[in-house]
């Protein structure tokens, strides 16, 4: 399993996520436009998964580690949070009420348009 061309192209759309962030002073983190460029690279170009696949599986299969430096950072700056767990707490809540209402929504319309579709399908029939 060769991971070096998969972990190529990763890094290679973090950097130009990152040069763009640098490039036009954009409020968006790097790696966020490199995937969101990456994303759209696949969704254009469809023989690229295949490159991407080992170094996906690897990366899953690890991705448990990927949370050790937030944990870190938690304890590095637990006086802040003792601090301000007020305001840490209260974005906390309404950051998942506001996400898990968008996906209720977004779910809804889906049900609703899958439904409308496969209703119109048979009336044509």
């Amino acid at each position: 399993m060769n991971i070096i061309p998969g972990i190529t192209i990763l890094l290679l759309f973090q950097l130009f996520g990152e040069a763009m962030v640098i490039v036009f002073q954009l409020p968006v983190p790097g790696p966020v436009l490199g995937m969101l460029a990456l994303l759209t690279t696949l969704v254009i170009r469809k023989g690229w998964q295949g490159s991407l696949e080992p170094v996906s599986q690897v990366i899953l299969r690890h991705f448990s580690l990927l949370f050790v430096p937030a944990g870190i950072g938690v304890i590095l700056h637990f006086q802040r949070f003792e601090n301000e767990w007020f305001a840490i707490g209260t974005a906390l809540f309404i950051s998942t009420v506001i996400a898990l209402s968008a996906t209720a929504l977004l779910m809804e319309l889906v049900v609703r348009s899958r439904h409308s579709t496969r209703g119109q399908s048979t009336d044509d029939a």
